[in-house]
């Protein structure tokens, strides 16, 4: 049996604002990431995954679509688009494009059309209200001018769709077939559990009973599950092995694994690995309830909604955060399925706390009334260069569109190439290593031994250990390191090329591994299965 692309992918997310400007505006565009696909290639990713880049007012970043169809020109045109995915495949990159179903711009022409009193089925138009709230903050509903009110999840310039209508199920299955037919290899959708709601829309017994994702009339409903079923069967019928990836925020392993069987998605976003806290214990709970109930797993640290998981991991010392992340990663690698990576995590990006309210641009910001910092912290451009008024995010001096801080220059691209030590050079080995040595072995794990505050697992002859603790723990029996996240108890095993690479020599068994540390070894021949 051929194994899909997608089941053991590392797919990197670009957030378009923010990872490269061709055009000197100071915001990511279409070119710049077409100049930085090399880049990509090098770090050892299989495929991208583009955030909206159609045309939109931008009151969510790009979330609100107003044409399903284009391209902002904030972002390039069509032939860039196109041009970018030809050069994409030539590098051996597959491309991943969001879509965004449960809602529109309100720009968009089918709302104007609501708001002249024409066609407003397509979206949720009622006399009355419910006390739904809006994620971002507040009422949930918007009245318009003759006195009805329409349901937005989100900002009150995205208008939830009404899926009940059946031309909303065709106005996507075209959409689909638009960017299939531009050879993209597959969809992300966003708030893929909402689209429908309970029918009648009743009240919610409590405010909390709203939380994303919580089974609820608002969220989850099971008439979603035709919807995949229609997209899957769309996507079968195209060469390529094109796929789909869900935005499925739920708690239960079981509702998720509901929206991956053979006819619906083929992935769908793990988040109970990003939210656990760094605990051996809470890392192997979620770790085997998505191995028993979801086909082919993904793990997630990072995106462009939550904080970054440098920041997330950090303590009082310093340095806590950055070798949990890296740790993190090395673990996350070794576990079978697909992992998704977000731009800037490879140089080791922090969250910026101290963007000045000015600047801020997320409604989740606004909305709150300042309560809330909001999704900016983690969107702020990519530095690629030492030094400069957008440290190379931007040709010339133009400053980009969300504020960098000064350390980023050391953060950078430029900064880290070439550097053993650095983040951006261990990613680079940990993924070049990854294809050497865990696509090959089994899609399944073993658990061994360990202390309490420590992960070990083996996946035929690989073995990873991650220690959450505060005392070093002693390695598993091995025959020799490949890979580590930092120092090992004597120093001779680091995550730079050449320290830790598939057969570099490594301590002898027995050697400690430090807390916040993971690594990978190669099990002695005679337990390898």
């Amino acid at each position: 049996m051929t194994i899909p692309w997608w089941r053991d992918a590392v797919v990197y997310e670009i957030y378009v604002r923010s990872f490269a400007d061709a055009s000197g505006d100071g915001v990511g565009d279409l070119a710049g990431i077409r100049r930085r696909l090399p880049y990509l290639r090098d770090l050892g990713v299989d495929a991208v995954w583009l955030t909206p880049f159609y045309p939109s007012p931008m009151a969510d970043g790009g979330y609100d679509v107003a044409d399903y169809r284009g391209v902002d020109p904030l972002f390039g045109s069509l032939a860039d688009f196109e041009a970018l995915v030809s050069d994409a495949h030539e590098l051996g990159l597959r491309v991943l494009v969001d879509v965004v179903p449960n809602h529109s711009s309100s720009q968009h022409p089918w709302f104007q059309a609501a708001l002249r009193g024409e066609r407003r089925e397509r979206y949720i138009f009622r006399d009355r209200t419910n006390n739904w709230q809006s994620t971002f903050g507040g009422p949930a509903w918007t009245q318009v001018a003759d006195g009805q009110w329409y349901l937005h999840l989100f900002a009150p310039e995205q208008p939830d769709f009404n899926w009940r209508e059946p031309e909303v199920h065709e106005e996507f299955l075209d959409v689909l077939r638009f960017w299939l037919e531009r050879g993209v290899d597959g969809f992300r959708i966003d708030v893929a559990m909402g689209l429908y709601k309970a029918e009648d829309l009743p009240d919610l017994p409590a405010v909390d009973d709203q939380a994303f994702g919580a089974r609820s009339p608002v969220w989850g409903q099971p008439e979603v599950h035709e919807v995949y079923r229609s997209w899957r069967k769309l996507l079968d019928a195209y060469p390529g092995e094109r796929m789909a990836v869900g935005e499925v925020w739920t708690d239960d392993p079981e509702d998720l694994a509901r929206y991956v069987r053979p006819d619906e998605l083929h992935q769908s976003f793990n988040f109970a690995w990003l939210q656990a806290p760094w605990s051996a214990t809470a890392f192997r709970k979620v770790i085997d309830d998505t191995l028993a109930t979801v086909p082919f797993a993904t793990w997630v640290l990072s995106n462009h909604d939550v904080v970054r998981h440098r920041t997330r991991y950090e303590t009082a010392d310093p340095g806590t955060g950055l070798a949990r992340a890296k740790a993190a990663l090395l673990a996350m690698l070794a576990l079978p399925g697909s992992a998704y990576l977000y731009q800037g995590e490879e140089l080791g990006l922090p969250e910026v706390k101290n963007l000045p309210p000015e600047a801020r641009q997320d409604p989740v910001f606004f909305q709150s009334e300042g309560k809330l910092p909001g999704r900016d912290g983690c969107r702020v451009p990519l530095p690629w260069e030492r030094s400069g008024p957008s440290y190379g995010f931007s040709p010339g001096d133009t400053r980009p569109w969300l504020p960098q801080p000064e350390e980023f220059g050391a953060l950078s691209v430029e900064a880290q190439t070439g550097d053993p030590a650095s983040t951006l050079e261990f990613y680079r080995a940990a993924l070049a290593c990854r294809r050497q040595v865990v696509e090959d072995v089994p899609h399944a794990i073993e658990w061994l031994d360990s202390h309490e505050d420590a992960l070990v697992f083996r996946r035929g002859s690989l073995v990873c250990a991650l220690n959450c603790g505060t005392d070093a723990v002693r390695l598993p029996p091995h025959e020799r390191v490949l890979l580590a996240s930092g120092p090992l108890a004597d120093g001779r095993a680091t995550g730079g090329p050449g320290a830790g690479g598939p057969g570099a020599g490594g301590p002898p068994a027995g050697d400690l591994l430090p807390p916040d540390t993971a690594v990978w070894l190669q099990a002695p021949s005679g337990l390898v299965r």
